[in-house]
């Protein structure tokens, strides 16, 4: 990529195509939600400081917006990745935000710190995000990305949304876009549908003994 600046417009003009199939990430997009980081190589740290300053702030500028909210980190330097190298790339990556951030917060109780567990999520600065990896070797074209990125949602708008029994229908919707652009439905199942959620966050089919050695901390936040 030539900066910064072109990296930033190529994903969002990706993340606004028609084909693309998160309707939730459309809206965070439209309501200006969404907050931009562009890294360089996914498997190098350079960006960890700036990717938890915001992560760290996130929880209380959503709750001043009152709105979707959504953090992308792009790595534009990271060469096309196999799904297994990619996911195990973005897996060290997260590994590293958290022991990093961990020395200054303890672990968000309302989100499991097993990633075999249903209710996973990253905890960054006290609250819990949900993750999605997206990369040019993706096998779902939907999840297929002009470039490596990392998509960091607060959980707590999962949460929202299920309480009022949004989420439903907007993943039904997605599956519906997926099947048109693919021709099948995902294999992967939803955070809803998966015994662990984290499976599918590097958007990589995994079988049910999929197994990864993320290290939390073992501080819990009760607040």
């Amino acid at each position: 990529m030539a900066n910064k600046d072109t990296a930033s417009r190529i994903f969002s003009d990706f993340m606004r195509e028609r084909g693309f199939p998160s309707f939730g990430a459309k809206s965070t997009v439209a309501t200006d939600g969404v907050r931009i980081i562009v890294g360089g190589d996914l498997g190098c740290d350079d960006a960890d400081g700036q990717i938890l300053t915001v992560m760290q702030a996130m929880p209380r500028e959503q709750d001043a917006r009152n709105g979707l909210a959504a953090l992308i980190v792009l790595f534009p330097a990271t060469p096309e990745l196999t799904e297994r190298s990619f996911e195990g790339q973005m897996w060290d990556r997260l590994q590293a935000l958290h022991d990093r951030d961990s020395a200054d917060f303890v672990w968000d109780w309302r989100v499991s710190s097993d990633p075999s567990a249903a209710n996973f999520g990253v905890s960054i600065g006290g609250a819990g995000f949900h993750v999605a990896g997206l990369h040019p070797g993706a096998s779902r074209i939907a999840r297929r990305a002009p470039m490596a990125a990392i998509v960091f949602d607060p959980h707590a708008q999962f949460r929202a949304l299920k309480s009022v029994g949004t989420s439903a229908k907007l993943r039904h919707a997605v599956r519906r876009r997926d099947v048109a652009i693919q021709g099948s439905i995902n294999p992967m199942p939803t955070e809803q549908d998966a015994a662990s959620a984290a499976r599918h966050n590097s958007r990589r089919f995994t079988r049910a003994d999929w197994a990864y050695s993320f290290q939390a901390g073992q501080g819990v936040c009760n607040v």
